[in-house]
């Protein structure tokens, strides 16, 4: 296998010291939402090994300073091109001591973002490094991009897809624990705000609550579309899911509720229309305004799941014999030396961007687990960083195919 052919050559390139130390740095770089020019910083620094390993890079400008950074290592010709993704922006510290003070403690790396995504950044940065300094001439290219902005609106992999990013199968470096993602669910967040007529509570049959046109369209949800939804099954995602995540309604005791908000986290199936799945919500919306005079909700999309026009996140899948998935699989078993394990990933990821709007089968596997991630207690395995380094690096041995190997 051409995995195992290239594993020996490359692990002594591989340096764990090297790859803790570029973790830690990002991890000491913030990047969440609320900094000036948020991502930027990353990327720079990220511009600035591969400047140093003499690898082409570049940084463009997205949006308000805010920069993606693209690394490319050109192939000898007639192979794959490999595209390594990753976003350089985490969630706010939330609490976390230290947030931006990396800490080693009994082999793992602690501190904001470590796992989510920084250290998986570290592992593709390393591993086209290992790539260079190995002098393995691969046939097809391979291409890094730092992305912003995947915590919240995924502007970066749009900027991506709207410039022409082009590959031939793309991995997503999410926290996996190196297990072969193939597939994950699509997502939206709803607002579903129930408008009603505030009056003294002492006078409540002159006013409408809210509040109980809220539950009314709670229970039509239990009892008429939930059941449908947990009905929809897939081999690997097991089911569709939906969620009440948020409610808020009233002012105060004595006063009728006058608005009611309520917000629903719908995952849904790769085999699902998007359209479809709000038209479910708006088919019982309508049903209760016809049977109801004073029921009157207005539905929207959550600021925060909003994308650019033209965009939603849609569901990720791919073949498990497609050639992307034989070749990371053979790469982590030559990696970390036992099978693969093939599963889904829990949340979305921008490989719902890419593999529906720029057509790159992707899958998403990365060091890291998804456990500890948004969390006080995130990090990483020093271990994993190396595991997962070398499994990227096989990946595009296998995938791009080397020079002067049929």
């Amino acid at each position: 296998m051409v995995c195992q052919d290239y594993s020996e050559k490359l692990k002594p390139l591989i340096d764990r010291e090297e790859l803790a130390e570029m973790t830690g740095d990002l991890v000491r770089i913030p990047s969440y939402a609320g900094i000036k020019n948020q991502e930027t910083e990353v990327a720079r620094y990220i511009k600035s090994i591969f400047d140093r390993e003499g690898i082409e890079c570049r940084l463009d400008e997205v949006q308000d300073g805010r920069c993606n950074v693209t690394a490319r290592m050109i192939g000898t010709g007639g192979g794959k091109t490999l595209l390594f993704n990753g976003h350089m922006d985490t969630v706010e510290p939330n609490g976390m001591e230290k947030a931006f003070e990396p800490e080693i403690r009994d082999g793992n790396l602690y501190g904001r973002g470590a796992a989510d995504m920084k250290g998986p950044l570290a592992a593709m940065i390393g591993a086209m490094l290992a790539l260079k300094r190995a002098g393995i001439q691969l046939k097809g290219d391979v291409i890094f991009t730092g992305v912003l902005d995947e915590e919240h609106n995924s502007i970066g992999t749009i900027d991506l897809i709207e410039k022409g990013i082009k590959a031939d199968g793309a991995i997503v470096g999410e926290p996996t624990g190196l297990q072969v993602c193939t597939a994950h669910r699509g997502l939206e967040w709803y607002r579903f705000q129930f408008i009603g007529k505030t009056v003294h509570g002492g006078r409540q049959k002159e006013g409408i609550n809210a509040i109980a046109k809220a539950v009314r369209f709670i229970n039509a949800l239990e009892e008429e579309l939930i059941p449908k939804i947990y009905a929809r099954k897939h081999p690997l995602l097991e089911e569709a899911t939906l969620n009440y995540g948020v409610i808020h309604g009233g002012t105060q005791l004595s006063t009728v509720a006058g608005e009611c908000n309520l917000y629903v986290d719908r995952r849904f199936l790769p085999g699902e229309n998007y359209e479809e799945v709000e038209g479910e919500f708006r088919e019982i919306l309508h049903r209760l305004e016809r049977e109801d005079k004073d029921f009157k909700c207005i539905m929207s999309v959550t600021e925060e799941s909003a994308m650019k026009e033209g965009y939603v996140h849609k569901a990720m899948e791919i073949s498990a014999d497609h050639p992307l998935v034989q070749a990371v699989r053979q790469a982590v078993k030559s990696a970390v030396e036992q099978d693969a394990v093939m599963s889904f990933f829990p949340a979305w990821t921008d490989g719902g961007l890419l593999s529906n709007y720029a057509g790159i089968p992707t899958v998403v596997i990365g060091p890291g687990e998804i456990a500890c991630c948004h969390s006080n207690d995130e990090h990483i395995s020093i271990k994993s960083l190396e595991d997962g380094c070398l499994s990227y690096a096989l990946a595009a041995v296998s995938f791009c195919g080397v020079n002067g190997e049929k």
